[in-house]
C-alpha cells in the first residue's frame, strides 16, 4: 500500500479488536437455504458487496469467519480508552476516498500533517540531513517507478540509486516494508509504478475501523461462520458449522493468503491459474507495537510519522488522534519473525526501538502496550497485498470470474488500490455490480442514465 512523497507515508496493519459488533447487533442470516448472493468474508469488500446487493433488493448471506466484521480494518476502544486503529488506520486520498464520502457525517475526518520526521539515534536530525534523507527517499520512488513502467518487470531493489548513502537502510525500509509489507528485492517495479503517490491522506479521529463499521450498519452479517468447504461444481453451495447455504452467485473476499493455503476447501479446486495468481500478489507482513506515553516524552507533535536511519527498521506514529497513544510500527519479514514468536517479542522489539530513537529513559515513560500479530491471525495470515517481481498482472486474473458466477474481490484485487480500505471497497462493489448483471439487473450507474433517443439521421 505504497507510495511515500516526502509529505505523507502510509500505515496499516491490523488485528481483533473489541468493536461492539456481533451476530446480535448485525442480525443474524439463516442457517441453510438458498439466497441470491452468498458473500464470504465481512471486511471492507463484503460489505460494500453486501451494500450493493442489499439496495438492489436481493437476498444475501453474509459469511464471516471472524467473531467480528471488519476484516483488516478495526478500532478498539478497549485496550486504551481511546480509539486505536489496529487494522488500517491511514485514509488515503482523503477527499475522494469512498468510506469518507459516505460514512463521514458525525466522524472527524482530518488531513495528515503535511511533513514526516527523522531521527539520527539518538538525536533529531538535523535540517540538512532531513533534506538529504528527503531527497534520496523521493529519487529513489522515482527510480522505481520509471523502471515500472517499462517494458518488463523488475525487483524495486535493482533500480535504487547507488548513492544513498546513509540513507539506503531508511530509505529502503520506508518504501518497501513500510509501504508494502515487503522487502524491496521481493517486490514488483510494475505493481510499485501502478501505485503511483497516493497524496491527500487523512485519519479519522474515531477511528477507520468504526467508520467501517458505520457503513455496516443494517447488514445482517453471520459472524463465527467460516465457509469449510465451497461447492460450485454445478450450482453454488457454502457449507459452515451452522448448515448450507445456496446461491446463484457468489463473492469471494477472503484474503489471497488465505486462498493460497486453502483456507476454504474448494470443490472442485480452484484453478492452478487462479492459486497462482493468489501466491503471486501475497500479503506482506506489518504489525503495531501500540505504547500509551502520558505527557508526550516524546516532544512530538499529534501524528507525526517518524523514521530513523541507522537503526532498527521500524516507524513511529506519535500522539494519535491527540491521544497518549503511540505506535511503533514494524514490518516486513521482521514483523513475521517476531509475530512467531509471541507478542512479547514485538513488545521487546518495539521499547528498544523508541528507546534507540529517544533515549533509554523513554521506556519507564510507557504505561500501558499491546501488539498485533496479522500474520499468525488464521483468518488473514498477513497484512496487505504486494505483487512479487513479474507477479502484477496476477490482479486481472483475479478479477476474472469463475464460471461467471464466483467473482473474487478485496484489495489484492484491485490494480492501482492495492493495499487500501479503499481498494477493497471499490473491487467489493466491483464485484457486487457484475454479479448483479450476471442476474439480469442492471448496474446502479446504468440505471441512473438517462436513455438517449437514437437519432434517424
Amino acid at each position: 500500500m505504497p507510495l511515500l512523497d516526502r509529505r505523507t507515508f502510509l500505515a496499516a496493519s491490523g488485528a481483533l479488536a473489541a468493536t461492539g459488533w456481533s451476530s446480535r447487533a448485525l442480525g443474524q442470516v439463516p442457517a441453510s437455504g438458498d439466497v441470491d448472493v452468498i458473500i464470504i468474508g465481512a471486511g471492507a469488500a463484503g460489505i460494500a458487496a453486501a451494500r450493493r446487493v442489499a439496495a438492489a433488493g436481493l437476498r444475501y448471506a453474509l459469511l464471516e469467519a471472524a467473531p467480528r466484521i471488519g476484516g483488516r480494518c478495526v478500532t478498539d476502544t478497549a485496550a486504551f480508552g481511546v480509539p486505536y486503529d489496529m487494522g488500517a488506520h491511514w485514509i488515503h486520498k482523503l477527499t475522494s476516498n469512498p468510506l469518507a464520502q459516505l460514512g463521514g457525517a458525525g466522524f472527524d475526518l482530518y488531513a495528515a500533517p503535511r511533513a514526516g520526521r527523522l531521527r539520527v539515534p539518538p538525536r533529531a536530525a538535523r535540517e540538512s540531513e532531513l533534506e538529504q534523507y528527503f531527497s534520496a527517499l523521493v529519487r529513489s520512488s522515482r527510480a522505481i517507478m520509471e523502471a515500472g513502467r517499462g517494458r518488463t518487470d523488475v525487483a524495486a531493489a535493482t533500480v535504487l540509486p547507488a548513492d544513498l548513502g546513509p540513507w539506503q537502510d531508511a530509505v529502503a525500509f520506508a518504501l518497501g516494508p513500510y509501504s508494502t509489507g515487503k522487502e524491496l528485492k521481493a517486490l514488483s517495479a510494475v505493481d510499485f509504478a501502478r501505485a503511483g503517490e497516493r497524496e491527500g491522506d487523512g485519519f479519522c479521529r474515531q477511528g477507520y475501523g468504526a467508520l467501517l463499521a458505520k457503513l455496516a450498519e443494517g447488514l445482517r452479517a453471520q459472524v463465527s461462520t467460516p465457509v469449510t468447504r465451497f461447492d460450485w461444481s454445478s450450482g453454488l453451495e457454502a457449507q459452515t458449522p451452522r448448515g448450507r447455504i445456496r446461491g446463484r452467485a457468489a463473492i469471494v473476499t477472503a484474503s489471497v493468503n488465505v486462498l493460497a493455503r486453502g483456507g476454504i476447501n474448494f470443490a472442485p479446486d480452484l484453478p492452478p491459474r487462479v492459486l497462482n495468481a493468489a501466491r503471486a500478489v501475497d500479503l506482506g507482513f506489518y504489525e503495531h507495537v501500540a505504547l500509551e506515553l502520558p505527557g508526550n516524552p516524546l516532544g512530538l507533535e499529534n501524528d507525526d510519522l517518524v523514521f530513523a536511519a541507522g537503526a532498527k527498521p521500524a516507524a513511529l506514529l506519535a500522539n494519535i488522534g491527540g491521544t497518549n497513544l503511540c505506535t511503533v510500527d514494524i514490518a516486513g519479514p521482521q514483523a513475521a519473525a517476531l509475530a512467531r514468536d509471541g507478542e512479547n517479542a514485538l513488545r521487546a522489539y518495539g521499547l528498544e526501538w523508541i528507546a534507540s530513537a529517544f533515549g533509554n529513559d523513554v521506556k519507564s515513560r510507557v504505561r500501558r502496550s499491546s501488539a498485533t500479530r496479522w500474520s499468525e491471525n488464521p483468518f488473514v495470515f498477513g497484512s496487505f497485498s504486494a505483487a512479487a517481481p513479474n507477479g502484477a498482472d496476477a490482479r486481472k486474473i483475479l478479477m476474472e470470474p469463475l464460471r461467471d458466477r464466483v467473482f473474487f474481490a478485496g484489495e489484492a484485487v484491485h490494480e492501482t488500490l492495492w493495499g487500501t480500505v479503499g481498494g477493497a471497497w471499490e473491487s467489493g462493489m466491483r464485484a457486487a455490480e457484475a454479479a448483479l448483471r450476471r442476474m439480469g439487473i442492471k448496474p446502479k450507474n446504468e440505471e441512473e442514465k438517462p436513455q438517449r433517443r437514437r437519432s434517424r439521421g
